[in-house]
């Protein structure tokens, strides 16, 4: 693509430095579920997948029982090329998918952090690993919350987050994963709240990683509470330009209304810009036929959809699971290889969360370290091919 590489150059390793920031002190987390509506290729060798000829996992290869963690260090044996960043480039959008570097359809599928400054631990370089390696992901998506409790917009120290959002976009990029850095709209409801703020992150944010192949958008989270399509447009409108002012043909994710549930609003009005997704969430407990009705329509209809977020919970974070709705819903993600993120990477004491509260590891987790949500999603991810 244009002016883009598969790895990080001018900056020789330069955020070296930025690596040595210590993440800030897990901080209580008291504002809820990260999304509540309340009412590929990878290396072959020692502990790799092979890669499949698609560039996507052909399994586990590893010789590792399922309750094993993954070995950690070391380079994969095809090296960086042998990565999903190395094997499929900077994306795009063409039509209703997500296609490579070669114009092939690709399908992103990963975790999303909680809260970066609730749960700075889980980003680090090896938790990745093992989400790639172990759990067979292609991508992690930040979440930096705005309005919230110690958020960028709500009080946090925007400097420590910032550093953390790099550390992410970087520990990702030496894995050759993809990384979706989350402008994470939810208090604030309207996304033009914090207009001013996303305006300046993003230009920050955008010059820094205009050489990243790995990185990708997410302009407003979940829109919600009265916040217009046309709002959100207007919105849009003025933050894209901002990051394709340095980053031209970088993939951005536009969230929607209502907790991103309303995307047939984009498609009766979608943006005028290239390579633009838009979000839907979902919760399975909650969001069940009238909305994967609507996504498939949407999608039918050529709308390009990213499910960046969802849980097999309801919309509260908490709940029962409901797997037989999940699993309806992975049907759907199947049948027309939509990319999705499941919520959420960390071990708060809610249904939504895949590690156990008790546990303490912040990588190379073993089945028993995982919730009841950790252990069907990770089944799945692996199941991928």
């Amino acid at each position: 693509m244009r002016g883009r590489r598969n790895f990080p150059k001018g900056r020789n390793m330069a955020v070296s430095a930025v690596l040595l920031a210590a993440a800030a002190a897990v901080l209580p987390c008291e504002a809820g579920a990260g999304s509540a509506w309340a009412a590929s290729g990878k290396a072959a060798g020692p502990g790799h997948p092979a890669v499949s000829e698609s560039g996507r996992f052909a399994g586990t290869g590893s010789g590792l029982e399922d309750g094993q963690s993954v070995p950690l260090g070391g380079s994969p044996a095809g090296g960086y090329e042998s990565t999903p960043v190395g094997l499929h480039g900077a994306l795009r959008v063409q039509g209703s998918h997500l296609v490579d570097a070669k114009g092939e359809n690709y399908q992103l599928y990963g975790m999303s952090t909680h809260g970066l400054s609730w749960f700075p631990q889980y980003v680090n370089k090896e938790a990745f690993q093992t989400l790639r390696d172990d759990w067979n992901t292609n991508c992690v998506r930040l979440a930096l919350y705005t309005d919230e409790y110690n958020g960028y917009c709500g009080g946090g120290n925007q400097e420590e987050q910032k550093k953390l959002v790099d550390q992410g976009v970087t520990y990702a990029a030496e894995l050759g994963m993809y990384a979706i850095v989350d402008w994470h709209v939810l208090n604030d409801r309207d996304p033009n709240v914090h207009k001013a703020e996303a305006l300046a992150f993003f230009d920050e944010m955008a010059k820094r990683w205009k050489d990243h192949d790995n990185v990708i958008y997410e302009i407003c989270n979940e829109p919600n509470s009265g916040a217009t399509w046309d709002g959100i447009k207007s919105y849009a409108n003025e933050v894209i330009p901002v990051i394709r002012e340095h980053d031209s043909d970088a993939v951005i994710i536009v969230g929607t209304p209502t907790w991103s549930q309303d995307i047939h609003q984009a498609l009766d009005s979608p943006l005028e810009f290239d390579n633009v997704m838009y979000a839907l969430h979902f919760y399975a407990g909650t969001h069940t036929d009238w909305l994967r009705n609507r996504c498939e329509e949407c999608v039918t209809k050529g709308l390009p959809v990213f499910i960046s977020e969802f849980g097999m919970c309801d919309a509260s974070g908490s709940g029962g699971n409901n797997f037989d709705q999940a699993s309806r819903w992975m049907e759907l993600i199947r049948q027309y290889d939509l990319s999705y993120c499941c919520w959420n990477l960390a071990n708060k004491n809610e249904t939504s969360s895949v590690i156990k509260p008790d546990c303490q590891k912040t990588s190379g987790w073993t089945e028993s370290d995982l919730s009841e949500s950790g252990q069907w999603i990770r089944e799945r991810f692996r199941a991928e091919s």
